[in-house]
C-alpha cells in the first residue's frame, strides 16, 4: 500500500524526515518497505523558468529556424535558436537554462548545453510542454499568460509537487489502516507516545447541504446480511473534465493514473478516508431506482474492462428498477453505468457490503481492486454517510455540479462498538513488564478506546467499530505493546536454557544437510506451499483428486497445496533466469501436502535444483556445464554425509523427468534424481536443461537413526565392468534396459548404470544414444573372457530384439 507522506500531513502536521516516521510506523506495525521520492514531473522542471521574448528574427543561416533575444530576470538577455513557429516577440515562454537536465517520455535524460546551431550561438531553449512533461502537444512552444514575471520557476505556475512515498506492508487485520487518514491515526498515537501532541485533522464536511431537491433516485435493499449499510445521493449539472492540478498530483503520487474530475474524486475519499464509493451516470438508471439484490445464476454481465462475467446467485448486484445489472457491489462496475464525458448528474454510491461476500465474489470472477480490498477486510461502518459528503463536496467543487438529493439511508440495524474487558495483571504478564498504568490509559486514549469502568484490577472498554480485528483482552495487549514500543520491553542479559534430550536430532541432521549443499554453491529458498492446481491437473504422476484446495484462496495461483515440489523450484528458477542469473543451485526443505480417502497427509522433503554451470566463471576455471552425475555426486555426498553407505539404482517412476533414476537403501526409496521433461521447463519458459531432486527426507532420516554399521569381508573375486553404447528410440526409458538386464542374467550381474545420454547432431531422426555400465561378479571365482562375453552378448541380444537397439561403434 503507497502512501503519499505531503497527503498524510494533510491529517497530522509532523515536521519530520520521511525516514523518521518510517521508523517510527514500522514500530508501530505498519511496516514501511520502502520509501521512494516522487515528482509529479520528472526533474521537477528545475532549471526552467520564465522568459520573455525581446526579439525575434529569422535565422540568417535556416529558413525554419527563429533568432531570438530571450530576458530570464536577471537583467541579462540570451541568444536562443528556436525552431517552433509559434515563437514571437513579447511571448513569456517556459526557458530551460544551460545545465537544465529534461526527460523524455521514456524516463531518458536530457542534458541542455551550450551551443552552436547552424553558426549562431544559443543559451539555453525554449519549450514545448511535451518536452516539459506537461502534455503530449509538440506543434509549438508553450507559451505562458502574459501576467507571470520573467524569471519565475515555471515549476511555481504548475503546482509541481515533489513527495515521499512509503510502501507499507499492511497485514491482513489493519483494515483500519488502509488510508493516509488510518495511518495518520496511528502515527498520531505513536508520537503520543514519544511526548509529541498534535491534532488529527479530519475533512470537514459542515458545509455539506442539499441545493435543489430535483433528482431523487431511491434504494431497495433485498438482503440486510449482505448489505448491512447503503448511503447515496445525486448531483446534477456537473461538467465532467480534466481534475484539478492538485487532484491529479495526490493520486499521481501513489501511481493511480487519473482519469475524470468524477472519478478522481472517488479515487481519491478510497485512498483518503477508506471508504469505497462508485459513481453511477444517473441517466442510465431506469425508474430512478436503485435496487441491491443478488440475480439468478448464468445471468450475464460485461464489466468495465469489457470482459462479460456469468454471475454466482450469491453476487451482490447494484441493478435499476427494471432489475438491469449496473455494478457488482463492492467489486467492478459495469460497462454501460459509469460516468463519461457526456454525463450530466450521478447517482454516488456509498455503502458497506458483507465482506465475506465481497470475498468470495471477488475471487469467482478474479478480480481484485482497491474497492474489494477493503471490502472484504472490513470498512468502518460509520464512515458511510461521512465519505459520502466528503465525496459530493469534492465533486461539487471540482465539477460545478449541484447536490439534488437528500441522502437516501439504509441503515436498519445499528453495529455497535466491541466491548471487551481487560486485566493490568494480564497486561503485564504478556507485555513482559510492569507498564504504568497511567501509561496504559494514554495508550488506549489515544486510541480511541473509551474507558467505560475501571478497577484496581480491570478495566472496562469500548472499541471504536473501525478497529475490526480488536475484539479480544488479547487484542488489547497487542494495540498497547505495539504502541508503547516492543523495543522499550527490557529484556534479561541472562540466557536460560533447557538441555533435551533425544535420541535422534532431525534439525540437526537438517542443518548438517544444508551447511553441506552450502559448502557447495547451494543457496536455499523457501516457497510457498500454496499454489495452482492447474500444476496437479497437467502432470500424470499427479491426481487433481489428491489436492488440498483452499476454501477461500488469496488468489488463482494460491488455490491449493503443493504435491510436488517441483514447480514452486521451477517458478524460481525462471524468476532468477529472466535477470540474468543462467547458472543456479537451489536446495529446499519443506513438505507436500495430499488428500485420501484414508485422510490427509503431510510429507517432508528436501529438493535440489541445478542448472548452467556447476560454477561461477573464472579466470583459472573453465565452464563446466552442470550435468546429472554432479548432481548424483551432490546427492550421494549428502547421503554419505549421514552414515548411509552406497544407495542401489532403479528406475524411477517419476513422470516430473525425461531420464532419471530412483535411489534405494533395501527396499526404501531414498530420492528420484534426474532430468526434467522438457514440455514441463517449456510451460514455465525455461529453455535451458534443469537437474531435480527429490528426497524423502523422513525416509532418510529414519534409516540414519536405525543405521548400524556393519562389517562384512571384502569381496574375495574381483567384478568386472563392460560398457554398452547403444543407439535407440527416443521412447525407450533407462527403466526398461534396467528391468530387461536383470531378466537376462539374475547371477553375475550387480549393478547397472546410465552414465551418458546424448540427442542431437549426427544422429537419425527419433533416436538417442545412451552409454550403459554394467557390473559383473561371480562370487566364487574369478571371471574369465569367455564367460564375461557370453553374458554381454547375452544382454546386447536381448536389447537387439525387445528394443531395437543398434550398437555403436
Amino acid at each position: 500500500m503507497k502512501i503519499a507522506y505531503n497527503w498524510l500531513k494533510q491529517f497530522i502536521n509532523t515536521d519530520w524526515e520521511a525516514e523518521k516516521t518510517g521508523e517510527l510506523l514500522t514500530d508501530l506495525g505498519l511496516e514501511v518497505e520502502g520509501i521512494e521520492t516522487i515528482e509529479s514531473v520528472k526533474g521537477s522542471l528545475q532549471g526552467v523558468i520564465v522568459g520573455e521574448v525581446l526579439t525575434c528574427i529569422k535565422h540568417p543561416n535556416a529558413d525554419k529556424l527563429s533568432l531570438t533575444t530571450v530576458d530570464l530576470g536577471d537583467g541579462n538577455p540570451v541568444q536562443i535558436v528556436c525552431g517552433a513557429p509559434n515563437v514571437a516577440a513579447g511571448q513569456k515562454v517556459p526557458v530551460a537554462t544551460v545545465g537544465t537536465i529534461l526527460y523524455d517520455s521514456n524516463g531518458k535524460e536530457f542534458p541542455i548545453k551550450k551551443g552552436k546551431i547552424r553558426g549562431e550561438d544559443s543559451f539555453g531553449m525554449i519549450c514545448a510542454e511535451d518536452e516539459l512533461g506537461l502534455g503530449n502537444s509538440h506543434e509549438g512552444i508553450l507559451v505562458l499568460d502574459k501576467q507571470v514575471k520573467a524569471g519565475e520557476k515555471v515549476a511555481n505556475i504548475y503546482e509541481i509537487e515533489t513527495d515521499q512515498v512509503f510502501e507499507i506492508g499492511l497485514t491482513p487485520n489493519r483494515a483500519d489502516a488502509m488510508s493516509h487518514y488510518g495511518v495518520a491515526r496511528d502515527l498520531k498515537a505513536g508520537l503520543m507516545q514519544k511526548g509529541i501532541n498534535l491534532e488529527l485533522i479530519s475533512p470537514s464536511v459542515s458545509d455539506f447541504h442539499v441545493d435543489a431537491r430535483t433528482l431523487k433516485i431511491a434504494i431497495d435493499i433485498e438482503d440486510k446480511n449482505l448489505v448491512p449499510r447503503y448511503d447515496g445521493l445525486t448531483i446534477s449539472n456537473i461538467t465532467v473534465k480534466e481534475s484539478p492540478k492538485w487532484l491529479q498530483n495526490r493520486l499521481k503520487s501513489i501511481g493511480i493514473a487519473p482519469k475524470n474530475n468524477v472519478v478522481d474524486v472517488t479515487n481519491y475519499v478510497l485512498h483518503e478516508l477508506g471508504q469505497p464509493l462508485h459513481a453511477f451516470d444517473a441517466t442510465k438508471i431506469k425508474g430512478n431506482k436503485i435496487v441491491v439484490k443478488t440475480l439468478k445464476a448464468g445471468t450475464k454481465f460485461t464489466t468495465l474492462d469489457e470482459v462479460e462475467r456469468s454471475l454466482h446467485p450469491e453476487d451482490i448486484m447494484i441493478c435499476d428498477a427494471d432489475e438491469n445489472p449496473l455494478c457488482i457491489g463492492g467489486v467492478f462496475g459495469g460497462l454501460h453505468s459509469g460516468v463519461t464525458d457526456e454525463t450530466t448528474s450521478i447517482f454516488l454510491e456509498s455503502a458497506y457490503f458483507n465482506p465475506v461476500a465481497i470475498r468470495k465474489t471477488a475471487k469467482r470472477h478474479g478480480l481484485n481492486t482497491d474497492a474489494s480490498f477493503r471490502f472484504e477486510r472490513g470498512i468502518d461502518i460509520n464512515f458511510v454517510k461521512y465519505a459520502l459528503k466528503r465525496a459530493a463536496l469534492l465533486i461539487v467543487e471540482t465539477s460545478g455540479g449541484q447536490i439534488s438529493s437528500d441522502i437516501q439511508e439504509y441503515y436498519p440495524g445499528k453495529i455497535q462498538d466491541f466491548e471487551v474487558v481487560v486485566s493490568y495483571n494480564n497486561i503485564n504478564r504478556l507485555v513482559g513488564e510492569k507498564l504504568p498504568k497511567d501509561v496504559i490509559k494514554n495508550i488506549l486514549a489515544s486510541l480511541d478506546i473509551k474507558i467505560n469502568s475501571e478497577t484496581d484490577h480491570n478495566l472496562g472498554l469500548t472499541v471504536p467499530s473501525y478497529r475490526v480485528d480488536v475484539q479480544r483482552e488479547a487484542d488489547i495487549i497487542e494495540e498497547i505493546l505495539r504502541v508503547y514500543g516492543y523495543n522499550n520491553i527490557e529484556y534479561s542479559h541472562k540466557l536460560n536454557t533447557s538441555i533435551s534430550f533425544t535420541e535422534f536430532d532431525k534439525e540437526k541432521y537438517e542443518n548438517l544437510l544444508a551447511n553441506q549443499l552450502v559448502s557447495q554453491g547451494f543457496y536455499e529458498t523457501m516457497a510457498n506451499s500454496l499454489t495452482k492446481p492447474d500444476y496437479a491437473r497437467n502432470e500424470e504422476s499427479l491426481r487433481e483428486e489428491h489436492s488440498v484446495v483452499m476454501l477461500n484462496p488469496l488468489s488463482a495461483d494460491l488455490e491449493a497445496m503443493r504435491q510436488s515440489m517441483l514447480f514452486s523450484g521451477l517458478e524460481s528458477i525462471v524468476y532468477n533466469i529472466n535477470r540474468q542469473q543462467n547458472n543456479l543451485k537451489f536446495f529446499e526443505f519443506g513438505k507436500t501436502y495430499h488428500k485420501y480417502e484414508s485422510g490427509y497427509q503431510e510429507d517432508k522433503h528436501l529438493v535440489l535444483f541445478v542448472t548452467g554451470n556447476q560454477h561461477k566463471s573464472n579466470w583459472k576455471i573453465t565452464d563446466q556445464k552442470a550435468d546429472f552425475f554432479y548432481l548424483k555426486g551432490v546427492l550421494s555426498a549428502l547421503v554419505s554425509k549421514v552414515g548411509i553407505p552406497k544407495l542401489r539404482t532403479k528406475p524411477t517412476k517419476s513422470s516430473h523427468f525425461s531420464e532419471g533414476i530412483a535411489l534405494f537403501d533395501g527396499k526404501t526409496k531414498i530420492a528420484d534424481i534426474g532430468v526434467v521433461k522438457r514440455a514441463i521447463l517449456k510451460s514455465f519458459g525455461i529453455k535451458q536443461e534443469v537437474l531435480y531432486a527429490d528426497i524423502a527426507v523422513q525416509n532418510l532420516f529414519n534409516k540414519a537413526a536405525n543405521y548400524t554399521m556393519k562389517v562384512k569381508s571384502l569381496p574375495k573375486y574381483p567384478s568386472v565392468k563392460r560398457d554398452l553404447a547403444l543407439l535407440l528410440d527416443k521412447n525407450v526409458l533407462f527403466s526398461d534396459l534396467f528391468t530387461a538386464a536383470f531378466q537376462t542374467e539374475r547371477k553375475l550381474l550387480t549393478d547397472v548404470d546410465l552414465f551418458d545420454v546424448y540427442e542431437g547432431k549426427n544422429l537419425p531422426e527419433g533416436k538417442k544414444s545412451y552409454a550403459l555400465s554394467f557390473v559383473l561378479r561371480d562370487e566364487h571365482k574369478t571371471l574369465n573372457d569367455k564367460v564375461i562375453g557370453k553374458v554381454m552378448n547375452k544382454l546386447q541380444l536381448t536389447f537387439e530384439k525387445q528394443f531395437g537397439a543398434v550398437l555403436r561403434g
